[in-house]
């Protein structure tokens, strides 16, 4: 049956769905923690470190799946490895909205933060393929802000479910996430396109002379240290950013002493702004270079620490959620990216599982190293004070990568 022509290229459909998949698969299945946290710890009667090993779990099942994921898309190809993750996810939602002590829980986070790996990996590797170097940043931008709206809708949701299911109002609300996640999992089996080719088409943007390494997965002499380069660009964003994502709910709360509903509409606030995030940073990423786009997320990030850990009042608070949330889901959008222009189409998938090993290293160890630094001091302005160290020399260092080999695009 011959395909019917579209004004519109597939590859914004891929985009569209793709920012599906990352608001059930990370925005709902992670992000969402945050606020089911102090509600779930209630009703399964844990203290905060047990909660702390449920979240580390999840990350530990993500890093284990990053491992796996090029071995699976190479296999079975993105669409049926993201379906089948998302499925995972979605029955691990659900099982977890009935589950009780603290083992279970555990295990089923653990299952999520598999599925996550293996959804997300797939997906973010597709804009390399659907998208030319002009647009990528683009695109990863606009797939990365389901991110954002699954904050947005955490932030307001999950307040709102406490008042009225008391004590059972985190079952219902990852009953309610469960849901969406089943719904994204048929869309996703539905719609997303492994290739263009398979659509008779040819990726979106402006076109380059096609050269053997384009179309040939060769290794070049210096790739192994531009990928570790990149990966601890990388670990060093998801050390930072989940400290902040992590516990600054907590911080609002405990340290600033607002209510749950109030801080939940100050955390939504920075998943609006993430909306903006990726496209934002991204689209001027195509337009400045990858390696500057890096560094100007990372000064942004170092302000946002930097004014949390000093905590200079409401709205020095305000102004670092509003930094934070605008520039939070930029790094993921760039590197998505970089790594197409740096080491070309075919070895995408793989580059970006690479580095993201580095960055879920970096996710599991950062909150850890808070949660010691808060206990030792009562305070989580340190933590937030070494994450914008961290990120001022990341800044740094992104200024240092090369530019990419322009036949590799």
């Amino acid at each position: 049956m011959p395909i019917r022509r579209s004004t519109i290229h597939y590859g914004w459909v891929i985009v569209a769905i793709g920012f599906l998949i990352i608001f059930a698969c990370i925005g709902l299945a992670r992000y969402a923690y945050t606020m089911l946290l102090p509600s779930m710890q209630a009703g399964l009667g844990l203290p905060y470190d047990r909660m702390g090993y449920i979240g580390t779990g999840n990350f530990c099942g993500y890093l284990l799946s990053v491992v796996l994921a090029p071995r699976l898309i190479r296999r079975f190809r993105p669409r049926p490895v993201i379906a089948g993750s998302l499925l995972l996810i979605t029955c691990s939602l659900f099982a977890i909205s009935a589950s009780h002590g603290f083992l279970i829980p555990l295990v089923l986070y653990f299952l999520v933060g598999m599925g996550t790996g293996f959804a997300n990996i797939p997906t973010m590797a597709l804009i390399s393929h659907w998208f030319r170097s002009d647009q990528r940043g683009k695109a990863a931008g606009l797939m990365i802000g389901g991110n954002g709206a699954a904050i947005v809708l955490a932030g307001v949701l999950v307040p709102q479910l406490n008042r009225s299911f008391g004590a059972d109002g985190w079952r219902a609300g990852w009953l309610l996430l469960a849901i969406c996640a089943l719904l994204v999992t048929c869309l996703a089996a539905w719609l997303v396109r492994n290739h263009p080719s398979e659509m008779g088409l040819e990726p979106l943007g402006r076109a380059t002379p096609p050269s053997p390494d384009q179309l040939l997965p060769r290794e070049h002499r210096g790739d192994g240290l531009l990928l570790l380069r990149l990966g601890l660009l990388y670990l060093a964003f998801g050390a930072t950013f989940m400290v902040y994502g992590t516990f600054i709910v907590t911080t609002m709360v405990r340290e600033y002493g607002f209510s749950e509903a109030k801080a939940g509409i100050y955390w939504s606030w920075a998943g609006f702004f993430s909306l903006f995030s990726g496209v934002v940073f991204g689209t001027i990423s195509d337009r400045i270079g990858r390696k500057h786009g890096l560094a100007l997320v990372f000064a942004v990030q170092s302000a946002a620490y930097v004014l949390a850990g000093l905590k200079p009042g409401n709205g020095g608070l305000m102004l670092s959620i509003a930094l934070y949330g605008s520039a939070v889901f930029a790094i993921p959008a760039i590197m998505a990216a970089a790594v197409g222009d740096y080491l070309g189409l075919n070895r995408a998938a793989s580059a970006f599982a690479t580095i993201t090993v580095f960055f879920a290293a970096g996710q599991t160890v950062g909150p850890a190293l808070a949660g010691v630094i808060a206990k030792s001091s009562g305070s989580f302005s340190g933590a937030y004070l070494l994450a914008a160290l961290i990120t001022a020399l990341a800044m740094l260092f992104a200024l240092c990568l090369p530019r990419p080999d322009p036949a590799t695009r």
